[in-house]
């Protein structure tokens, strides 16, 4: 059974950040984050190029579908996506956007 974590309120997204870290701490989680984020891009990619719009779906899968094994089978906790959505998705491009450029480790 995944952990959970107790349903909190942030008042900000920069108040939720740390707290999405830490169920990011993981190595392997945050790997399989950014192969889905970056097969997800793709799949947008090749959506606006062929205009054939299951793509989306791909999309989609990639996104969430390696972000819940990351979640279930490594880190064994329950992704914040069902707790802040919003605050979830935009963790998942900010973590993105670190580990890119190196803030954040692989």
């Amino acid at each position: 059974m995944a952990a959970t974590l107790p349903e909190r309120h942030y008042a900000s997204f920069s108040e939720f950040y740390p707290t999405y870290l830490s169920e990011h701490a993981h190595r392997v989680n945050r790997q399989l984050h950014f192969l889905g984020s970056t097969l997800a891009l793709l799949s947008l990619l090749l959506l606006l190029i062929t205009h054939q719009w299951w793509w989306l779906a791909v999309a989609l899968f990639c996104g969430y579908g390696f972000a819940c094994a990351g979640h279930f089978m490594v880190e064994k906790n329950q992704p914040a996506t069902f707790r802040h959505p919003l605050y979830s998705f935009m963790g998942d491009w900010v973590m993105y956007w670190q580990m890119l450029t190196g803030q954040v480790s692989f």
